[in-house]
């Protein structure tokens, strides 16, 4: 096994993708990762909406998971989940959650630090619209993160809500939409030789201003 990781072990010697000099602190951080995030789709970076989310239970462990980014607004990002999910559930005893987003192809990675909420209910509304009927339909079947005795279980809840909304348009359910996520922090990371890579964060201090600092790699 030591011999299998030491073949994956990477010098970082191809990290020739980007820099991040002192400039960039002059920016405003959300404008800078829509430019980023703008630049992984034009480089055809593998899912680039996809990101880490992670929260804390009330025993204090924290918790990961991929979820898919649908709205990047002036106030932050959105994503739609089931709210009685765990992740629903921890966000309403702690909202203060954390966001991942890697750029393989880039060599850049994003963290993000922010307090959630959850997002107005016509956006919630309107996305759940645009979702295929089939990703409708799922909503409303599974009752998120909870034990189930079989996929059958499952599968048989999908067919009876496809019975109950035959020929009918399908409404959200109401324990179901989006969270909102206001930043407090980003730090933006773009990998470099040696593995001196660059790392620039921004800190909220104020409504609209930011505390800048570089950090070690």
């Amino acid at each position: 096994m030591d011999e299998f990781f030491t073949q994956l072990r990477d010098d970082h010697s191809d990290f020739y993708k980007g820099s991040l000099d002192d400039r960039v602190k002059s920016s405003d951080p959300m404008l800078l990762f829509q430019k980023w995030y703008k630049e992984a789709y034009e480089k055809n970076c593998a899912e680039p909406h996809k990101m880490v989310v992670s929260t804390i239970g009330s025993d204090g462990r924290p918790s990961s998971r991929i979820v898919y980014i649908k709205e990047v607004l002036e106030e932050g990002f959105v994503f739609y989940t089931n709210y009685d999910s765990q992740k629903g559930k921890e966000i309403a005893a702690y909202p203060e959650v954390s966001l991942l987003f890697y750029w393989d192809c880039l060599e850049r990675q994003v963290r993000i630090q922010g307090k959630a909420e959850m997002a107005p209910g016509e956006l919630s509304d309107d996305y759940f619209a645009s979702r295929p009927r089939g990703s409708q339909i799922g909503a409303w079947a599974s009752k998120q993160s909870e034990v189930i005795s079989s996929r059958e279980e499952l599968d048989l809840a999908y067919l009876e809500i496809e019975r109950r909304f035959e020929g009918q348009t399908i409404p959200r359910p109401p324990f179901w939409g989006g969270y909102l996520i206001r930043p407090t922090y980003f730090e933006f990371w773009q990998g470099r030789p040696s593995r001196l890579h660059d790392r620039i964060c921004f800190e909220r201090a104020q409504a609209n201003t930011w505390t800048v600092t570089r950090k070690n790699p």
